[in-house]
């Protein structure tokens, strides 16, 4: 029996680089997660993309059909990218011309949080919605945006992919890449969460992790943050309170920004949606302004798990050779 026809995307973190490949079906096989981040050189990340292609085919007995890659910031498909200052370097880095010449096979890239909603359309909880709106949130808070069945995209990269850098606290001191004050980017994230605690232990706020904290300061993260508010830590526990309401609001403007069916949350601070989401929801229905006033809005949790990148690179590269 000859090798199912399949194709390999990547979703390139701050934090890690997630592989996998998919085939015509969707099914996801041979996924991996390597570290990814800052401190990765661009032939560092080459050897990476590579590593993993050839993993891949010979696992599968067959070369994939294409290759696509999901980026922060600003991407151009048949590039890399473009514009994304301090976060990896691997910015006009000609990433997309040089796998295609190694590779021999087409080659492509979009923004990350374009291809969350591209994979929602595609595989996930978007499926059956002509209107909807994807949420990432990891290390940044990505966006993606689908208006009456079609994915936003523009001249400029960015379109439908800046929900996370409109300004919600204009007197906020923290700023963010893009300069702004108090964007969501930055309330809103999984990251922010861990700061705002560490921002408590290092001032000597009592809490369960305060022995932890003055271990390793960088072991305090989202995850620890949850189980500590959890167990009722009263640092953790206000600040994932004050965390989910401003989280909230930006769901808010994202209702009145896109008018979208469905809200679609994912990244890897989803895994703690019950602990957050009820709330988000609650207040959204109590914010937001819709028609017929006070009808919830589904937000929900994607069902794409840790691989939503992955799969969304898979769907670029599906959709590009569908289309020839």
């Amino acid at each position: 029996m000859a090798p199912s026809p399949y194709v390999v995307g990547f979703d390139v973190g701050g934090t890690r680089l997630k592989s996998g490949a998919v085939l015509a079906d969707g099914t996801l096989v041979l996924a991996r997660t390597r570290p990814s981040g800052f401190a990765m050189e661009p032939e560092a990340f080459m050897a990476e993309v590579l590593d993993a292609v050839q993993r891949i085919t010979k696992r599968q007995g067959c070369a994939p059909a294409g290759v696509a890659l999901g980026f922060p910031g600003a991407v151009d498909p048949d590039l890399g990218i473009v514009l994304l200052p301090g976060k990896l370097r691997l910015e006009g880095f000609p990433v997309v011309p040089r796998l295609r010449e190694q590779l021999g096979m087409p080659v492509l890239a979009d923004n990350d949080g374009r291809l969350s909603i591209l994979a929602e359309a595609r595989y996930g909880q978007a499926k059956d919605q002509q209107w909807a709106v994807s949420i990432t949130l990891g290390t940044g808070v990505g966006s993606g945006v689908m208006l009456d069945g079609k994915i936003l995209r523009d001249p400029h990269l960015q379109f439908g992919t800046q929900a996370s850098h409109i300004i919600q606290q204009s007197t906020s001191e923290r700023h963010c890449i893009t300069s702004g004050p108090g964007t969501p980017n930055i309330l809103c994230s999984a990251t922010a969460l861990a700061i705002a605690v560490r921002d408590g232990l290092a001032r000597g706020l009592p809490s369960i992790l305060n022995d932890r904290y003055h271990r390793d300061p960088h072991s305090i993260d989202f995850a620890a943050v949850i189980q500590a508010a959890v167990q009722d830590d009263a640092l953790c526990r206000d600040a994932l309170a004050r965390w989910t309401t401003n989280l909230g609001w930006f769901m808010v403007s994202v209702a009145h920004m896109y008018a979208p069916e469905i809200i679609i949350v994912g990244g890897g601070a989803a895994a703690a949606a019950p602990h957050f989401l009820p709330a988000v929801r609650a207040h959204v229905t109590r914010h937001a302004y819709r028609h017929p006033a006070g009808a919830p809005l589904p937000i929900v949790v994607s069902t794409l798990a840790d691989y939503a990148g992955v799969y969304g690179a898979a769907a670029l590269a599906w959709e590009h050779l569908n289309s020839g």
